[in-house]
């Protein structure tokens, strides 16, 4: 019996897990997926448990009850990663030998790369992320009581999941403070290594009037060297500081401990893997799927920028050399996310969406002849099947977040 072993139960192992089970001979192969947390989160929403538009409950659901019944499903951290002889040893004291691997880590937040962040005294009582379960739960808790004063969001550097969260953070604060009735007591400053509110000029110069109606103050490029929370500032490496109340972070954005622990990854913990097949550039049965850096140069559109159902394909075919393609299927639009570093050009391609199309619903033959309903709901499906837009007869769904592409 051969093994596919998944490690990371996220958005994009659990994609890959549903699809694969289903694809592969039962008879010959066994998927198996490794995670050491129960819980599901689904991201997103962070954001708006901060503020009180979704309750933690509301976004947390088992991660079994996402996965084939099919599949074995272990709940265990990961200690090593051993590629070379394929196994892979867990936190458990079990060793599971594999015939492909999926990398499916994700990435985390590590607070403790920016001086007096996290060790300063000031974590979880000034100072806040919301990229966490606990974190955004903490934050919630906090502005309940909060009664104003100065407001920093700081970007500790580039890139990061979800490039335009922080914007969406300060954009709700702004409806939160006036809905509370103490708008006019706060203060909301966005620091940022960027050169402007966002990266490409055109976003930047339309989402940064959108901050100054709102009365949103940005510091650009600043690139954070310390936190002195006994001064309750931020210094920049040039000295520059920002006063703070309330200091909302955005952490250094890394991959998974265990990469570097198995010698797997670069400096940020990322797998390098081929930017078309998602192949491991150096061990053969090794593939990354998640959050992904992209080739330097590429110039998709920055916020939120998608990709058709062929480039999507590409990104996704590399398991069609020993399996089958994934998330190859007939009349469904693929959308990919992307990160931006500095420059504006893309990093990291975050997750993707998948959006069923359906057709549209027929007009009634009594207010129009058959020949104009068809001709409509042909050009419906055309619209859509040949754009990289939003579908708007389905929802998206996410695919997960851990990898490098050279």
């Amino acid at each position: 019996m051969k093994t596919l072993l998944i490690l990371g139960a996220g958005s994009g192992g659990t994609v890959v897990a549903n699809k694969m089970v289903g694809w592969l001979n039962p008879m010959e192969w066994q998927v198996v997926v490794v995670d050491k947390d129960a819980q599901h989160y689904y991201q997103p929403s962070f954001l708006f448990v901060a503020f009180r538009m979704n309750k933690p409950e509301d976004i947390a659901k088992p991660r079994k009850k996402f996965l084939d019944r099919r599949i074995n499903f272990i709940l265990s951290d990961i200690d090593l990663i051993q590629p070379d002889d394929s196994q892979v040893k867990l936190a458990n004291g079990n060793t599971i030998h594999y015939d492909i691997l999926v990398v499916a880590t994700g990435t985390e937040i590590r607070p403790a790369e920016t001086k007096g962040l996290l060790d300063g005294g000031g974590w979880r009582n000034n100072i806040f992320d919301f990229y966490t379960p606990d974190g955004c739960v903490a934050l919630a808790n906090h502005l309940d009581k909060w009664q104003g004063g100065k407001l920093v969001v700081n970007i500790t550097e580039m890139p990061i999941k979800c490039p335009v969260a922080p914007l969406e953070f300060v954009f709700l604060a702004d409806w939160y403070f006036q809905k509370k009735g103490i708008r006019n007591k706060v203060d909301i400053t966005l620091a940022t290594p960027l050169s402007g509110a966002f990266t490409k000029p055109k976003a930047k110069a339309i989402l940064g009037s959108m901050m100054d109606k709102k009365g949103v103050h940005i510091v650009p490029e600043f690139n954070i060297g310390e936190v002195d929370n006994a001064r309750q500032v931020i210094k920049s490496y040039d000295e520059h500081e920002v006063p703070y109340d309330l200091l909302v972070s955005i952490p250094t954005n890394m991959g998974a401990e265990v990469i570097a622990r198995s010698g797997m990854g670069d400096d940020l913990n990322y797998l390098p893997v081929n930017k078309f097949s998602l192949r491991s550039e150096k061990w053969e049965n090794v593939w990354g799927i998640g959050r992904l850096h992209l080739f330097v140069g590429d110039q998709v559109s920055n916020m939120g920028a998608q990709i058709a159902e062929g480039g999507a394909k590409n990104l996704l075919d590399g398991f069609s050399r020993c399996c089958r393609p994934l998330l190859r299927q007939p009349n469904v639009i693929h959308l990919a996310q992307m990160l931006n570093g500095n420059d504006g050009r893309i990093t990291h391609l975050c997750y993707i969406h998948y959006i069923p199309i359906r057709p549209p619903k027929m007009v009634s033959p009594g207010n129009h002849d058959q020949h104009d309903n068809d001709t409509r709901n042909q050009d419906h499906r055309e619209r859509w099947t040949s754009s990289s837009q939003e579908c708007p007869s389905k929802p998206l769904h996410h695919v997960g977040h851990g990898i490098k592409m050279v």
